[in-house]
């Protein structure tokens, strides 16, 4: 059976993931997504993101291999036993947040974050941010750099780095966490379940700009940003046998 498995490979655009990508064409052949029955991406955690955008749209799940340099989301790199590698990976499901964005000038804009949607100044001033859950007002002004909200997948990026906790992976939670919060000085975030609908309202815009971002993603001149989790979309990423999301989870705070 391992034999019949047809792969399709991408690679980011570094001189040591094209050689890599060459190398694994050449010895396992090469299909389009479209066909194939695995997707194995080359590169770091940003090449593995963009992948999973590009390729939402189908049912093909997706394994790394690391040709970055953190590579939390990206197994090991061995050209050997590649296609028994992939048969016996395990598959870890992620819902991304749907980011809904309204600007000053009234433009709208959507986009889908596997790892975090966040919200920054994007001027001398601190933000000013006023943000509901559910329909109910719950901080009335956040006077921060930032905020952002992120999947149990996303947790020890951006979010980790701003202090927020780390969540397991199927934990049904999202984290809200501040970046460099003066007031409330001492408000660390919250955890909302996985059903929260968060809005965000950038007060006194004009004055203190802010952008959006999701996964890399960046809108401009923010005043308004709705974020939920999107459940009708699933991600699907495959690690190697005890190399998984939960694991990696719980080593990441044990370091």
């Amino acid at each position: 059976m391992t034999g019949h498995l047809k792969i399709a490979f991408a690679a980011n655009d570094s001189e040591i993931a094209q050689d890599s990508c060459a190398r694994l064409c050449e010895r396992y052949g090469n299909n389009s997504p479209e066909t194939a029955d695995v997707i194995v991406a080359l590169g770091g955690d940003g090449f593995m993101l963009s992948t999973l955008h590009e390729t939402q749209h189908l049912t093909v799940p997706v394994y790394g291999m690391n040709r970055g340099t953190v590579g939390f989301l990206m197994n090991e790199y061995h050209e050997d036993d590649l296609p028994e590698r992939l048969e016996t990976a395990e598959e870890e499901v992620i819902n991304p947040l749907s980011m809904h964005a309204e600007c000053r000038n009234g433009d709208v804009h959507e986009a889908l974050a596997i790892n975090e949607v966040s919200l920054l100044r994007a001027g001398p001033q601190a933000a000013k941010l006023r943000i509901t859950v559910d329909g109910k007002l719950r901080m009335p002004e956040l006077v921060c750099d930032g905020a952002l909200l992120c999947t149990p997948a996303g947790s020890t990026a951006y979010n980790y780095s701003a202090h927020g906790p780390i969540l397991p992976i199927g934990a049904d939670v999202l984290a809200l966490t501040a970046m460099a919060a003066f007031r409330p000085r001492r408000w660390r975030g919250a955890l909302l379940p996985k059903t929260a609908r968060v809005k965000i309202e950038v007060l006194e815009a004009a004055k203190r700009p802010v952008m959006a971002d999701a996964d890399s993603r960046s809108v401009r001149d923010v005043v308004i940003v709705d974020i939920k989790s999107e459940s009708s979309i699933e991600h699907r990423i495959l690690f190697d046998p005890g190399h998984g999301l939960e694991e990696r989870l719980i080593r990441e705070q044990f370091v």
